[in-house]
């Protein structure tokens, strides 16, 4: 009766003599009834059963009144109450060595599952240590006497009779067990809440490591650039042109070798950036913000001006390989001219400063004056020579060839030779002309001869030189001039022979008619030098040298023609991966706009299309062999393409990055729906209203695209800060701007804007956007109830202590926290108190860690 009126919550009557059964009948089943109206199901227990005193049935009554009201409402990970209460056990003993809780009978015969549980709840009360698994009586009594005198628990067992049964009664242990668990609920708070905190600070030490990752690798880009840039803006030219090809060598190394990984590296760092920023921004932590100097526009601005310095070095590379070409080519034909020119004048001063003509007879006087006068033709005829020298050497001098100090020393020594030769001819003339009236006779022949001589001799010599002369040439139209050119000499040959013939003729004359009149003529012709053995061996020598320069024109013909092909072998390759490079460019553009399917599709599809671009690779190496080639070959233009090897690397840089870079936006996008619990149904919608206000397809919305966006999701701004307390989603956007009828105000808007657009560009990109949007929609945790779990651990108190820490939190976590709460400098203060309060708001950005 009295455990009737326990479970009822009513006083029973007395029942009366003759009434007592029916009484007790009647009493019971007003318990039962309550037992009923409590969910529980009462299956073959009658009241009868029960005052007739049935053993069996009323010790099961019991049991399911025990199972109801103190077993039922245990859960552990939503298990069932005995499931649920196992598991629990299992959790707190797990340290323990000699416990292994499996079952509510055979697993706590020891004693030792007993005392485990209250040693981990209250270490203070048990020395568990020194519990040996051979003394169960020892160990179980040991625990029922510290529960009961500590913490309120009734003996409800035996240790003897646990001990001395095979197989003790699951349902009593289960009972007194399900006590401990009550008297340790408030200990289950506290791990909860450590939970909390742990996962919490585990978040906070990724975004740290990430941090970390982000400040060495950006310091390291930035390092490469700024010993990069000097070698890229050093102008400084070399002396010759294999110095100039080796540092065109090195560029080329550069840009296949070198910077190809820099730019992932690039591309890897602004990736990283905005996957830290994203999980940032779903974990509610604060914006990163980089050290100064390593920003990711830090970057970029370094990257430009890497760019910028290697825009120029390799047209200058290819100018200098040209400039040291022009001058090696007028070097060598100063040299040629001057040294003809050195020939011609040696002996020259000696022979104008003799004085033969004081004793010379009068028919002598007027040889010497006939000779004067061919030397003075001849002299004249060198002057141009003279003057293409001095033009080479200032052309020389001009172009900065380094050996000009040279160059100026033997030119100079020319012209002031020439200027001697001058005075020297201009002096003997004068001592000539003073006996010329004693000069009646003279060899006319000889000096037709030597009139005629010396100008086709000169023509000679200018023909040799002209014909090794040396060329260079860069196209096939050029080589083709030369080639004309040369034709044209060549038909002026036969023309030039019989001059030759006459020549030689006049000198066969004067013999005949010396040999006629038996006149012994003095050696050689007096009024001139060239003799017919000179001119014919001269002759002889242009005659070799024809056939010579046509070999060379001929190899530079084919050369240029080889150059052609290269040139047309590099266009056909270039014409086909330029716009293959910007259709897919393109391509990526409208996949990132009108985007089908789940995120994973999308991300597949992505994947997939960025597959077939990295296979094309091989085509962009055949382009850089053939362009390789065409440098070897010194080809410096090349009019069949737009495209330039260097328009084609840029392209394909972009190319890599822009498919990466959308490759991140929808793995972000995962990160941010899987974070926040977006539907996928969401996702699309927000899509679907980004891209109707992306008029351009540019993938960034202008401020008022953006507002009018958040208003045909029906974002209410105004009213938004004061009615959101939750998580909302699209359609209580709607119901929100349906029931107060703003729009967008300017001072919400301007807050909004802030949000995504922190470095105030006047862009809002998709990411943004769905970040904001997922802030808006979902909820994460926050500081306060950072501070609400450490309250827990800490008891309540306004502080909590590095041993509460230690002892509730895993040591790696715990000791995060000791090393980075400030000290709690509150009037309830104890020694050793640390504030909870200012490290839980730093974590979230609301002060300073």
């Amino acid at each position: 009766m009295l455990l009737l009126e326990v479970i009822s919550g009513e006083r029973l009557p007395k029942p009366e003599r003759g009434k007592m059964r029916v009484h007790k009948i009647n009493n019971v089943n007003k318990a039962l009834d309550f037992i009923a109206s409590k969910g529980v199901k009462l299956v073959s227990i009658g009241a009868e059963e029960i005052v007739d005193g049935n053993a069996k049935m009323t010790l099961g009554m019991i049991w399911t009144i025990i199972l109801r009201f103190a077993i039922q409402d245990i859960s552990v990970e939503e298990t069932s109450a005995k499931e649920g209460l196992l598991l629990w056990c299992q959790r707190k003993t797990a340290p323990y060595k000699n416990v292994n809780v499996q079952n509510f009978h055979i697993s706590w015969k020891d004693g030792l599952a007993f005392n485990a549980l209250i040693h981990r709840h209250r270490p203070e009360l048990i020395e568990y240590d020194k519990l040996r698994k051979d003394d169960p009586v020892t160990n179980l009594n040991n625990a029922f006497e510290v529960a009961e005198k500590y913490l309120d628990i009734p003996k409800m067992l035996d240790a003897e009779d646990i001990v001395n049964t095979a197989r003790p009664d699951e349902k009593a242990i289960m009972t007194y067990v399900s006590s401990f668990y009550h008297a340790f609920s408030g200990a289950q708070k506290a791990e909860t809440a450590a939970n909390r905190i742990c996962k919490v600070l585990a978040v906070n030490q990724e975004n740290e490591h990430l941090m970390e990752d982000y400040e060495k690798l950006a310091s390291d880009l930035l390092e490469w650039i700024r010993r990069t840039i000097p070698w890229l803006e050093d102008r400084s030219p070399q002396k010759t042109i294999q110095e100039m090809q080796q540092k065109l060598e090195d560029f080329r190394d550069y840009r296949r070798v070198h910077k190809p990984p820099k730019v992932q590296e690039k591309c890897q760092l602004e990736i990283n950036f905005n996957t830290l920023q994203t999980k940032l921004r779903l974990s509610n932590r604060p914006a990163f913000m980089p050290s100064e100097g390593r920003m990711v526009s830090d970057i970029n601005n370094g990257w430009q001006h890497l760019e910028q310095a290697e825009k120029g070095y390799e047209e200058w590379l290819l100018n200098e390989i040209r400039r040291l070409e022009r001058l090696d080519h007028l070097a060598e034909k100063f040299r040629q001219k001057a040294s003809i020119h050195e020939a011609w004048t040696e002996g020259k001063e000696a022979m104008l400063k003799q004085k033969d003509y004081e004793s010379a007879t009068l028919s002598d006087i007027k040889a010497l004056i006939r000779k004067h006068e061919a030397f003075e033709s001849d002299l004249a005829a060198h002057q141009d020579r003279v003057e293409q020298i001095a033009a080479i050497a200032q052309e020389l001098n001009e172009l900065d060839y380094y050996d000009s100090p040279s160059v100026n020393a033997r030119c100079q020594k020319i012209c002031d030779q020439w200027d001697v030769l001058g005075s020297l001819t201009h002096s003997r003339r004068e001592a000539l002309e003073k006996t010329e009236k004693q000069l009646e006779t003279i060899d006319e022949l000889h000096l037709e001869y030597a009139k005629r001589a010396a100008p086709f001799n000169n023509w000679m010599e200018s023909a040799m030189e002209d014909l090794q002369d040396m060329f260079i040439v860069h196209t096939i139209e050029e080589i083709e001039g030369l080639i004309a050119a040369h034709d044209q000499f060549k038909s002026t040959l036969p023309d030039a022979d019989k001059e030759r013939e006459a020549i030689l003729g006049i000198q066969r004359e004067a013999q005949r008619i010396a040999d006629f009149n038996s006149i012994k003529l003095g050696g050689n012709n007096p009024y001139t030098s060239v003799t017919p053995q000179i001119i014919n061996s001269k002759w002889e020598r242009v005659q070799q040298l024809v056939p010579k320069r046509d070999h060379a024109l001929l190899d530079e013909q084919s050369k240029q023609q080889s150059n052609e092909h290269l040139r047309r072998q590099f266009a056909s390759q270039a014409n086909i991966v330029g716009p293959w490079i910007q259709t897919k460019m393109e391509e990526i553009g409208r996949i990132s706009i009108e985007m089908n399917g789940t995120l994973e599709d999308q991300l597949n599809h992505l994947k997939q299309y960025e597959q077939s671009i990295v296979d094309y690779k091989p085509n962009i190496d055949l382009l850089e062999q053939q362009h390789q080639l065409i440098q070897e070959a010194l080809i410096f233009d090349n009019k069949h393409t737009n495209y330039t090897m260097e328009h084609i690397r840029v392209g394909w840089e972009q190319l890599l990055t822009t498919i990466a870079r959308t490759i991140n936006e929808v793995e972000n996008q995962i990160l941010t729906r899987d974070a926040k619990g977006i539907s996928q149904e969401q996702m699309q919608e927000f899509r679907a209203s980004f891209n109707h206000f992306d008029k351009d397809h540019g993938g960034a919305l202008g401020p008022e695209e953006f507002k009018a966006c958040l208003i045909s999701l029906g974002y209410d701004v105004e009213n938004d800060r004061q009615k959101r307390t939750g998580s909302m989603d699209t359609d209580d956007f709607r119901a929100l701007l349906s029931s107060t009828g703003c729009s967008l105000g300017d001072a919400e808007f301007n807050r909004i804007m802030s949000l995504v657009d922190p470095n105030g560009s006047g862009i809002v990109t998709f990411q943004a956007f769905i970040d904001f949007m997922s802030r808006e929609t979902t909820d994460t945790d926050t500081a306060d109830q950072v501070i609400a779990s450490f309250k827990v651990l800490a008891g309540d108190k306004n502080y909590i202590t590095a041993e509460e820490l230690r002892r509730e939190l895993p040591p790696e976590q715990a000791e995060y926290c000791i090393a980075r709460m400030a000290p709690y400098r509150g009037p309830d203060a104890a020694p050793g108190a640390l504030d909870y309060k200012s490290f839980s708001t730093a974590l979230y950005g609301e002060s300073d860690l």
